[in-house]
């Protein structure tokens, strides 16, 4: 069977340690798309393990695969499997052979475009990687596939004709000066020692026939979502988007496994209990001006720090109508629900239950950014509950979980139609409470 992991709300939920706890009982974890873009924080026996390109699932010794959905930084895939050699993991990873290959000039244009909106209300924030000129260029037709770096002829011509194109653009358009980032020669010999190196390694693979024949096999796939569903390319807050899927049906598109695959399989939304982003853009539930110092206090409390970039993320109450929009995309079997530790000890919690519009109560997000922008959040309010030994509450299971913040996750699952799969009360595998393993559901 498949199980599905999709961020719920702007990115940031915790995923990795949902997928790491659920990897285990994996024997394959496919991320489907996204780059070096996505940070996952892994956190075993006190062990920290940051990763932004390998599949979160490599800590626990199961196989990951970079599907065609993704877009694939070798410097950082390379430098990230060997960091976890150096830390005692062999990781087993396979890189899609119809993934794009993010190249140096990718990333340089990242940085001027973003240099040029930073003045305007369309800076996305983008973690500068390249990530959406890669994604750009495959739209194009003139990108560069993993498969390609195994054939160095083809590697030749490829590049042969993009990167003139892209030098001509950074000198012409931006006016900076280019070097072996646009060095058709220099790229030349880096990517086909890229391509040598997966070889050696027998790292590439035909995503969809290699997940598939495990599937024939009987073997359990986890397929390991990026980002979050209001940042979908499609479904999200356009333009603050990133440039690929998200949303459970991209666990398709992104990996060459059937639909109706991922259909009969769990698809579980990942709740982080508060809201957080990095980036412009419109946050209806945003705590600001007066609210300065909560946010404050959750940030850091809750180390609100992008993974990649370390900026520091903006802080919200949750917010019902995203979730709303989120359950209705993906199609959520259940949902896990992470750092309720995190609200504890507050004076008060408060849930965006639904939003005002142009005089009209609404209870999911509206099609355009621009109308989301002027949304109003009709607050709800809980009663708080107390900080308590979350370690202990974890080894104990969800009935020790304060009465008040059970209410909370309940009051969610309610409003999701989705039961509670985990609640994460910290950090540490050991501190994410199960209560259905999705593996186990028979679904």
């Amino acid at each position: 069977m498949t199980v599905t992991i999709v961020g719920s709300q702007l990115g940031d939920e915790g995923k990795g340690a949902l997928v790491d706890l659920w990897g285990g009982g994996a024997d394959v974890v496919a991320r489907y798309q996204g780059g070096d873009n996505a940070g996952h924080t892994v956190v075993e026996g006190g062990d920290e393990y940051k990763l932004s390109l390998v599949p979160s699932g490599a800590v626990r010794g199961t196989t990951g695969v970079l599907g065609n959905g993704c877009v694939v930084n070798p410097r950082t895939l390379f430098e990230e499997i060997d960091g976890l050699r150096d830390r005692g993991i062999e990781p087993d990873v396979r890189v899609g052979r119809r993934a794009h290959v993010i190249m140096p000039y990718h990333r340089v244009l990242d940085g001027i475009e973003e240099e040029a909106k930073s003045d305007s209300d369309l800076d996305a924030g983008t973690t500068g990687r390249g990530i959406g000129p890669t994604y750009e260029d495959k739209a194009g037709r003139r990108g560069v596939r993993i498969g390609d770096l195994l054939d160095p002829e083809v590697l030749r011509d490829r590049l042969e004709y993009v990167v003139p194109q892209k030098r001509t653009l950074a000198e012409d358009v931006f006016g900076i000066e280019t070097g072996e980032a646009f060095d058709v020669d220099a790229l030349f010999e880096e990517y086909r020692a890229v391509g040598d190196r997966l070889a050696e390694e027998s790292m590439t693979v035909n995503a969809g026939e290699f997940l598939g024949s495990h599937l024939d096999e009987g073997d359990e796939l986890l397929f390991e979502g990026a980002q979050g569903t209001s940042i979908d390319i499609d479904h999200g807050i356009y333009p603050y988007v990133t440039s690929s899927n998200p949303t459970a049906g991209g666990a398709a598109t992104g990996t060459g496994v059937g639909p109706t695959v991922v259909g009969r399989g769990e698809v579980v939304g990942i709740v982080k209990a508060y809201l957080s982003r990095v980036g412009t853009g419109p946050l209806p539930t945003e705590l600001d001006g007066d609210d300065e110092a909560l946010a404050d206090a959750i940030r850091e409390k809750g180390g609100e720090f992008g993974t990649v970039t370390g900026r520091p993320r903006r802080i919200g109450w949750l917010d019902m109508p995203m979730l709303r929009h989120a359950a209705r995309a993906n199609g959520f079997t259940g949902i896990a629900v992470n750092h309720i530790d995190v609200l504890a000890g507050l004076d008060e919690v408060k849930v965006g239950h639904a939003y005002e519009l142009d005089g009209e109560e609404r209870f999911t997000m509206p099609a355009t950014t621009e109308r989301w922008g002027r949304c109003e959040p009709n607050l709800r309010s809980f009663e708080p509950w107390p900080e308590v030994e979350w370690s202990v509450v974890a080894e104990d299971g969800y009935d020790a979980i304060p009465e008040n913040a059970r209410a909370y996750l309940e009051y969610v699952s309610e409003e999701l139609d989705a039961p509670t799969y985990a609640v994460g009360v910290g950090p540490d595998r050991a501190e994410t409470i199960e209560l259905v393993d999705p593996f186990e559901t028979g679904a």
